[in-house]
Order: structure tokens, then C-alpha cells, then sequence
């Protein structure tokens, strides 16, 4: 497949089986499956390295099993930069920093990292002004004195 999503005539046929793989690592993810699930998500970055929906599957993965979060957030913020205004990425990356910023022993840093959530979180409700789950992220960090 050519750069851009626009390939031969096996494009169809290479959607799709990008879309089985997605959706086969997603159910194996909800399911608590993350050796398997990630699997499936590094296959379709294989055949698709700029699939914002695999990366982000990806950062889950990341985040939720094994706490690796450093992989965690670069899995996500790739996605986000694929994909700017999905709400979902943007709100999993932010509160995936929030995670991360108080493991941090640098205090610099843990504030550092914790004002860049909170403009992910603003980003957020530019997007969707009513977000719930934003504003109350925000409220928490105003608690933090972020």
C-alpha cells in the first residue's frame, strides 16, 4: 500500500483485514487478553504504521497490562497526532500522563508533566466543550494547583 492509505487493487482487501485485526484485538483487550491483543495490534502497525486506532489499541494495552507507560504514552500521542480530534485518544493520553506525573521523582518534571494534561484536557473541551470526563480531570489537576 502506498503511503497516504492509497494502494493497488488490494487496498479493499487490505482494509478489511486490517479492520478483522483491529476489531480481534480490541475484543481480546476487553477481555483482558493484552499478550494477545497486542500482538494483533503490532501486526496491523506492520501492515499500516500510521493506524491511529492500533496505536491507541496499543497504548492500552501499554497502560493497562504491565504498566510499561512510557510506551504507553508514545503509542498514544502518536495516535493523537494522526488523529487530533478524536476525543477518546486525546482524554486516553492525558489521563495516562496524569498516571505517569506522579511516579516521577523530578518535581519539575511531575509539574511539567502534569500542565502538559492539563492543555490535553483543554484541547478536549475545544473539541467538546460539555466533556465530563475533562472537566472533571481538570478539576482534579486545579486540586494539584496545576
Amino acid at each position: 500500500m502506498a503511503a497516504g492509505g492509497w494502494g493497488t487493487m488490494e487496498q479493499p482487501e487490505t482494509t478489511q483485514k486490517i479492520a478483522e485485526l483491529l476489531a480481534r484485538a480490541d475484543l481480546l483487550r476487553y477481555n483482558g487478553h493484552y499478550e494477545e491483543a497486542e500482538q494483533l495490534y503490532l501486526q496491523v502497525l506492520e501492515q499500516d504504521p500510521n493506524n491511529p486506532a492500533a496505536l491507541h489499541g496499543l497504548g492500552l494495552v501499554y497502560y493497562l497490562h504491565g504498566g510499561e507507560f512510557e510506551k504507553s504514552l508514545a503509542a498514544f500521542q502518536r495516535a493523537v497526532e494522526l488523529d487530533p480530534t478524536n476525543i477518546t485518544y486525546r482524554l486516553d493520553w492525558a489521563k495516562a500522563i496524569t498516571t505517569v506525573a506522579p511516579l516521577e521523582e523530578d518535581p519539575e518534571k511531575m509539574m511539567a508533566l502534569l500542565q502538559q494534561a492539563r492543555a490535553e484536557f483543554e484541547k478536549v473541551l475545544e473539541l467538546d466543550p460539555e466533556n465530563q470526563e475533562a472537566i472533571k480531570q481538570l478539576n482534579y489537576l486545579a486540586e494539584w494547583g496545576v
